[in-house]
């Protein structure tokens, strides 16, 4: 069975300039990738580190009938936001991209109190992570066009880290670049309108996977996803149904056996997963292969529906397709259970970034 050492708690994975690797149950109080020294071979200004650390957050969420996915990313150059909605039951969906060049704000380096919000023409979109409180917060305001209805959402993720396990990676790419994770799986409760319906969350009934990137991306970055979540029962009928989700990647960092941001999540306990290879024999919109050598992981995703994003902004170029469909295949903890996942509504992330 596949293990991986749980390090103990550190204020920041930024240690006297050099960043050190490794897996924690835990936020940080602080990442800011400019305390790293000499991230490159020669003396670089600060104006120019900085604008190779692109960072980014996600949140999807999901119940029985509802998957939503939002992100917010700034890579220096440019800053893009992102909103998808999809009734599984009617077809209906909701899909709106907003591009903004240049960059008018940062990500914040700690998750325990501070904001974010992005703010143009018939939209606006805030963060606030609060894990001093357990909660972070998302707001969103889209104004209605003659192709779209309005979108109004208050969603609350309930990171208890006391209750459940989240993840946190900092992986490198060089002794000297890393990129870090943090990812948790957690209660959601909230409301969201969508063209004047009403759409309440019960976290009794709903679950969402919260993620932070930053990272000295290479220049030419290509990573893949799998992200789902959702419920399962593992016993007879008067068992009450287990929440559980996973988030599993393949990236650019070296050392993935050691360490990388795959995760399984039952009731709030963590499994960090062991390397993966995903491919896509038949095209992107075919059938995705998920395996690893350690026989923890042996899905297939099926896309159902595209989000596809392509952005060529001045010399700049960024593909970034999500795919939304269902997993089938089946997963073991680190405790030896198999869950079977069976047609897991979720969704796939492939992205190719040259900036």
């Amino acid at each position: 069975m596949y293990t991986r050492d749980i390090q103990p708690l550190v204020p920041t994975p930024i240690v006297n300039g050099t960043p050190i690797a490794g897996t924690w149950k835990h936020s940080f109080e602080s990442v800011n990738l400019l305390d790293i020294r000499r991230p490159y071979d020669v003396p670089m200004p600060k104006l120019f580190r900085d604008s190779r650390v692109k960072e980014w957050q996600t949140f999807m969420v999901q119940d029985d009938r509802f998957l939503f996915e939002a992100t917010l990313c700034n890579v220096k150059f440019y800053r893009w936001a992102q909103v998808f909605l999809y009734d599984k039951e009617s077809g209906d969906r909701l899909r709106f991209r907003k591009l903004l060049p240049f960059t008018g704000w940062r990500l914040p380096a700690s998750l325990s109190n501070a904001s974010i919000d992005s703010r143009s023409w018939g939209f606006f979109f805030r963060i606030h992570n609060w894990l001093d409180a357990n909660i972070v917060k998302v707001d969103l305001d889209i104004e209605p066009t003659y192709f779209r209805p309005s979108f109004t959402a208050h969603i609350e993720f309930e990171i208890d880290e006391q209750s459940l396990d989240p993840m946190a990676v900092n992986l490198l790419f060089t002794d000297q670049q890393c990129m870090y994770v943090y990812k948790a799986l957690a209660p959601v409760r909230g409301d969201m309108v969508f063209g004047g319906r009403h759409i309440s969350l019960d976290p009794e009934k709903t679950s969402g996977l919260f993620c932070d990137f930053k990272g000295f991306y290479p220049y030419r970055m290509h990573s893949t996803w799998c992200n789902a979540c959702g419920f399962f029962k593992s016993g007879g009928k008067e068992e009450s149904p287990k929440k559980y989700g996973f988030s599993i990647g393949e990236n650019q960092a070296k050392d993935t056996f050691k360490n990388n941001e795959n995760a399984l999540w039952v009731n709030g306990k963590l499994t960090p997963l062991p390397p993966v290879r995903i491919t896509q024999p038949n095209g992107l919109y075919s059938d995705w292969i998920i395996q690893d050598v350690e026989g923890m992981i042996d899905l297939v995703f099926t896309p159902k529906e595209s989000l596809t994003n392509e952005m060529n902004v001045f010399i700049t170029n960024v593909e970034y397709n999500i795919p939304l469909g269902y997993y089938n295949g089946m997963l073991v903890t680190s405790e030896g259970e198999q869950i079977h996942v069976d047609n897991l509504w979720g969704l796939g992330q492939k992205l190719y970034m040259r900036v």
